[in-house]
C-alpha cells in the first residue's frame, strides 16, 4: 500500500521503462540523447525520483512517442502541468486541498472508466451541490463558510470529467444506505435522489443499488475505486479512503480481487433498470 505520489512515480517510471525499451535504446543512449547522466534515467525508471513534466515531454520526444493520450497521462502523472505546458484547473486549490485529494483529482481526469462502490454516500460525481455542502460540512468540523464554499466549488468541478468529451465512463453500486441517509434533510434528500435518476440515464453512468435484502457481501469491508485508463492498463489503480489519508493500490493481485470484487458487486444489485425503479420507491418512502 502506498501513497498518491509514490504510486505515481512508481507508474511513471514503468511506463517510460517501456517505451525506452520499446524505442530499442539503453538507459545510457536515452541519456544522452536528452543530456542527462545515466543515473537520472535509472532514477525515473525506478520511481526513486521525482521527475517534472517538462522532462517527461523531452524522454518522450526522444522515444518518439506521439500518442496524444498517453503523453498527456504521463505528464499529468509526473505533476503539474499537462502536455502544453498548462496549469489544472484544480492547482489554483493548493493552499485547501491535501496532496491526496490533489492526487485523487489528477487520476480522476485522466481516467477512461471509474468503478466505485460507496457504501454510505453519494458519489462526489453525482452528488448535488446542497447535498455535498451537507456531507463536506459534516465531514470536516469547523470549517469556516469561505472554507466550505471552497470544497463545495472543488466537488462541482470535479463532475465536469461526466461532460468532457470524450466522458469519463462511472460505474457506480451504491449500497441501500446511501440512499437511506438523511443527509441535509428531506427537501435535500429529494432533490439529490432526482439527480441519481437523471445522472443513471447518461449513456456513460451505470447505477446500481445494492439492496439490504442482499444481505452480506464483500463490499462490507467499505468504499473502494478503481481507475483504469484508457490503453495503459499498467497504470490502473485502486484507492482507498480514509479519514485522514488515502492509500493506492497498484499491484496486479490487488487490482485483479478488487476488480472480481466490483463485478461479484454487480451480479449481487439491481439491474440499472430496477435500480431506478428502487431509488423512485425510496424516494416515495417505500
Amino acid at each position: 500500500m502506498q501513497n498518491g505520489p509514490a504510486v505515481r512515480r512508481r507508474k511513471l517510471g514503468a511506463e517510460l521503462r517501456a517505451l525506452r525499451t520499446s524505442a530499442g535504446l539503453t538507459s545510457g543512449q536515452a541519456a544522452r540523447l536528452v543530456g542527462w547522466h545515466q543515473s537520472k534515467v535509472s532514477r525515473i525508471e525506478t520511481g526513486t525520483s521525482g521527475v517534472k513534466p517538462a522532462d517527461v515531454r523531452l524522454l518522450l520526444d526522444a522515444y518518439g512517442v506521439t500518442d496524444g493520450q498517453l503523453r498527456e497521462l504521463l505528464t499529468v502523472l509526473a505533476g503539474s502541468d499537462d502536455s502544453r505546458g498548462r496549469h489544472h484547473w484544480w492547482h489554483a486549490y493548493r493552499g485547501v486541498l491535501p496532496p491526496t485529494y490533489r492526487d485523487f483529482i489528477s487520476l480522476e481526469s485522466q481516467a477512461g472508466v471509474m468503478r466505485t462502490l460507496e457504501t454510505t454516500v453519494v458519489p462526489g460525481l453525482l452528488q448535488t451541490p446542497e447535498y455535498a455542502r451537507a456531507v463536506t460540512k459534516a465531514a470536516v468540523e469547523g470549517l469556516s463558510e469561505e472554507r466550505l464554499d471552497t470544497l463545495v466549488e472543488v466537488r462541482l468541478a470535479r463532475q465536469d470529467v461526466l461532460r468532457a468529451d470524450p466522458p469519463l465512463e462511472l460505474n457506480a453500486v451504491l449500497d441501500e444506505a446511501v440512499l437511506r441517509r438523511e443527509v441535509g434533510g428531506p427537501g435535500v434528500m429529494a432533490r439529490q435522489r432526482a439527480r441519481l435518476v437523471e445522472a443513471a440515464r447518461m449513456p456513460h453512468v451505470r447505477l446500481q443499488v445494492l439492496p439490504f435484502a442482499a444481505g452480506a457481501h464483500i463490499g462490507v469491508t467499505g468504499p473502494f475505486v478503481i481507475f483504469s485508463f484508457p490503453d495503459t492498463s499498467d497504470l490502473d489503480v485502486v484507492v482507498l479512503d480514509h479519514l485522514t489519508s488515502s492509500v493506492y493500490l497498484e499491484r496486479k493481485e490487488d487490482l485483479q480481487a478488487y476488480t472480481e470484487a466490483f463485478n461479484a458487486l454487480q451480479i449481487h444489485a439491481l439491474s440499472p433498470e430496477d435500480s431506478l425503479d428502487f431509488i423512485a420507491g425510496t424516494a416515495a418512502g417505500a
